[in-house]
């Protein structure tokens, strides 16, 4: 488990459906106490997704667990002052709507931090608060064409391709998260709460490879390539009987021990192939003689002449994610996580991939019902119990 680093870190969590909700996710890994704030009566968007009918979102459960969740309606006068007073015990308010939204609402980050200066507020949208493009509408879809990551993903004979799931909002939560734990350390050491604007576009375009600097230095544009490597061979996924493997060749050393398991040793004395410049622009033909190898084989063969046991090259099975609830390695580094839910049964979640010495459990494990935790929010900023009934009588939570 990823070690409860952040205790006593309270979140105030705007966000929905996947970016954001993931992002506050993470910090709940970590500790942090992270309350989820959302419409009353209808909520996240993302409570309606895969499900057994009737039954709250599956996806949703696994973007908010470990959160806790209230009811407050941000476009009431009430509500915003709700939540002004929430944000007063707040370490952190972080939200994912269009660049502005809050702000129209009558508090921006600068409101905000009038009524607690040490509240870090942090913001993903689209394109970010600035720029001629702020404030436009975004999905994964776009960040990842606006990015560049769809223009170098796919076949060199088929359209631009958007890497599987939700790529780009995952990508932009990553760094969400990143960036507000960032904010508080500097927030520790001097005293000072930053104002976060991350854009998914921005997120994108700099994990979108080197292609740009390379462009830029050299004139090369990048291009799909598919499961290929641009600058070596072989490096792309093998069909065999019974399903699909990946060959990675990204040096001499490891193409030299390739040619020896496949028995072509003399392929690596070849002029032709003994670069990376010369397997890249011979891509097509090595790895027609790799894939006719591979053919007629099982996967389990492959990987066995190949793998740690045989050649030690960096080769696997392509496994399905439903696959990999039973994969040993990932079963061994807790990433497969089992709870049971009063409603849904048992849900299967995604670990946390940080490993912090002297790790302890988190608080909670569980993805909040709506509104779950009303009364034991507002009862904490100082409301009464009457006080509370009547705001949920009235809409306002």
């Amino acid at each position: 488990m990823a070690g409860r680093v952040l205790d006593g870190i309270r979140v105030l969590d705007l966000t929905r459906v996947v970016a954001g909700p993931f992002a506050t996710a993470a910090l709940a890994d970590l500790g942090a106490d992270v309350i989820k704030i959302e419409r009353p009566g209808s909520g996240d968007d993302y409570r309606y997704g895969p499900s057994r009918e009737g039954q709250t979102s599956l996806s949703f459960q696994n973007t908010n667990r470990g959160k806790r969740s209230i009811t407050l309606d941000l476009r009431r006068p009430e509500g915003r002052e709700i939540f002004l007073r929430l944000s007063e015990r707040a370490d952190a308010v972080v939200e994912n709507f269009r660049s502005g939204w809050l702000a129209s609402q009558g508090l921006a980050a600068e409101v905000i931090q009038r009524r607690n200066p040490r509240c870090v507020v942090a913001s993903l949208s689209g394109f970010g608060a600035t720029g001629p493009r702020a404030g436009q509408a975004s999905y994964d879809i776009v960040a990842q064409a606006t990015g560049g990551l769809m223009a170098i993903t796919g076949f060199s004979d088929g359209p631009p391709v958007r890497g599987g799931g939700a790529l780009g909002d995952f990508v932009g939560g990553l760094y969400l998260a990143l960036g507000i734990v960032a904010a508080l350390l500097d927030r520790d050491r001097t005293g000072c709460a930053r104002i976060l604007d991350l854009s998914n576009q921005d997120a994108i375009f700099a994990i979108a490879d080197s292609a740009a600097t390379i462009h830029q230095g050299i004139g090369v544009v990048t291009e799909r390539v598919g499961n290929q490597h641009p600058f070596t061979s072989p490096y792309d996924a093998f069909e065999t009987v019974d399903g699909w493997v990946v060959i990675a060749t990204a040096s001499n050393k490891l193409f030299r021990r390739l040619c020896a398991a496949i028995g072509r040793p003399e392929l690596a004395a070849d002029e032709r192939f003994r670069s990376h410049r010369g397997r890249s622009q011979r891509r097509v033909e090595i790895n027609g003689i790799v894939d006719a190898w591979v053919r007629g084989q099982t996967s389990e063969a492959v990987l066995a002449a190949l793998g740690p046991d045989g050649a030690d090259l960096p080769c696997a099975r392509v496994s399905s994610p439903h696959e990999l609830v039973d994969d040993p390695q990932l079963i061994a580094r807790d990433m497969v996580e089992r709870h049971l839910h009063p409603d849904l049964g048992e849900v299967v979640f995604h670990g946390n991939p940080l490993r912090l010495s002297d790790a302890e459990p988190r608080a909670r494990a569980l993805a909040p019902r709506l509104a779950e935790h009303n009364v034991e929010v507002y009862t904490e900023i100082g409301l009464s119990a009457e006080e509370i009934a009547r705001l949920a009588e009235s809409g306002v939570i």
